[in-house]
């Protein structure tokens, strides 16, 4: 069986609205689920892809900060 998570993720939530992305995001990482990992990965993956080097440097140094 051949899974295309990517796809599978993007299809799940291209009509829900910001506060179902929101609780989706929150809910998996309260849960701290190891299968929504992935899911998580699709969505950083979509944020990185749409931001400019402004948006990146401050995802960057916040993740450093958080480390």
């Amino acid at each position: 069986m051949d899974i295309d998570i990517r796809k599978s993720i993007i299809n799940n939530f291209e009509n829900s609205n910001i506060e179902e992305i929101k609780k989706a995001i929150e809910d998996s990482i309260y849960e701290k689920d190891e299968i929504t990992l992935p899911g998580l990965g699709v969505f950083f993956e979509i944020l990185w892809s749409n931001s400019d080097e402004t948006k990146k440097d401050y995802i960057l140094k916040t993740l450093k900060k958080g480390l």
